[in-house]
Order: structure tokens, then sequence, then C-alpha cells
């Protein structure tokens, strides 16, 4: 199902497709040690932040040099753009949070 949104197929596509999940599952990992503890790991937190940034950043750019024929992939693509917007927002929402409690207990 996959590989045809993103114009791929057979065995190549689906290694393709399977790559993209492995990345998937290392890029969570800073995900994971902010949302336990997004003060003591500050730093994953900030890597967080900066990876969704980047990938909404290297996706906008990626539609921007995709002709309007690949209107199946154009439409995965803003899929993409979607979530990682909507991901950025509530990283830098719970960002401004977790700054506004460290200087409300007077922490740096």
């Amino acid at each position: 199902m996959f590989i045809v949104s993103y114009e791929l197929s057979g065995a190549a596509g689906e290694t393709a497709v399977c790559g993209v999940g492995v990345l998937f599952l290392m890029w969570i990992i800073p995900y994971l040690f902010a949302v336990f503890h997004p003060i003591r790991y500050r730093v994953a937190f900030i890597s967080a932040l900066l990876m969704q940034s980047t990938g909404l950043i290297g996706e906008s750019y990626i539609l921007s040099t995709l002709t309007m024929e690949h209107t199946i992939l154009r439409t995965s693509i803003l899929r993409f753009i979607a979530f990682d917007g909507a991901g950025l927002v509530l990283l830098f929402v719970a960002w401004v949070l977790v700054r506004t409690l460290n200087d409300s207990n007077g922490r740096s």
C-alpha cells in the first residue's frame, strides 16, 4: 500500500518503505526521553524540536520540487507536512510550558 504512495514498486519499493520505517523508529527515541521527563532530558527535547523543524522544512522543499503530474506523491508529502507541522506546533507549545515552569521554579 505505501509503496504506491511513493510511486515505487516491487522489492526495491518495499525495501525503501521498510527503510523509512526503521528511520522512524530511530527518530522517535529523543521524543521518548523528552516525553518522559522534558526538564531532565532538555537536550532530547530541544533535539526533537529541531528534528521536527528539519522534517517540515525538508518535506516542504521536496514538495516544491515535484511537478503537478505526481498527484499521489504530492498528496503523501502533504500528509507528512501536515503531521510534522502539527507536531512542531505541539512541541513548541510544550517547550514554552516547560520553560515557563522552569522559570517559575527558579531554575535555568
